[in-house]
């Protein structure tokens, strides 16, 4: 925890700012991309919202308090970044989020960068119709193995609640897959 107080330091600091700030999009980049991604499921859709965790991040680091872990923090803030993203873009598609999800999914295979068959397309099918909550429980603990207690600090949830949520996911999927 020391280690992460001075890297945190270090990033606060104007001297040490700018190597910091790289060090962390070095250790961020990809698994922030990842989940993105899983969120959103569009690569530029995820690019830009990366960005945009990227300088929020850069902001608001001055107000981070350390109750959590700086992962738990950031993965949070991309997490309402990609949420937030999918909302404004179906607000301006005259759309609810969830059709906009649905949409996205049904265009996955004109997708460059998903190389993925037609168990994953029914399987983020499956997803889609998934609550919020469910849908990012599901995706942060079985694409990302995310543990439990990360997931709390992350969600703002408890890890019980977190569990339930997975389960239910789980089971709704399986009921899908199998019936479809």
């Amino acid at each position: 925890m020391q280690e992460e107080k001075d890297f945190i330091r270090e990033l606060l600091d104007p001297k040490t700012q700018n190597v910091a700030f790289q060090k962390l999009l070095r250790d961020y980049q990809r698994p922030l991309y990842s989940h993105i991604r899983n969120i959103v499921l569009n690569h530029d859709d995820a690019d830009d919202v990366l960005q945009n965790t990227f300088v929020k991040v850069f902001q608001h680091l001055k107000n981070f308090k350390g109750d959590s872990k700086l992962f738990s923090w950031i993965y949070r803030i991309a997490t309402n970044e990609a949420i937030t993203f999918i909302s404004q873009k179906a607000k301006r598609n005259g759309t609810t989020s969830e059709a906009m999800q649905t949409k996205i999914v049904e265009n996955l295979r004109a997708e460059d960068y998903f190389d993925g068959n037609e168990i994953q397309i029914k399987l983020q099918k499956a997803i889609v119709l998934l609550p919020e909550k469910q849908q990012l429980v599901f995706k942060m603990r079985y694409y990302e193995e995310i543990k439990y207690e990360e997931l709390s600090e992350i969600l703002g949830t408890s890890v019980g609640a977190l569990k339930a949520s997975y389960h239910h996911a789980v089971k709704k999927i399986e009921d899908f897959m199998n019936t479809n």
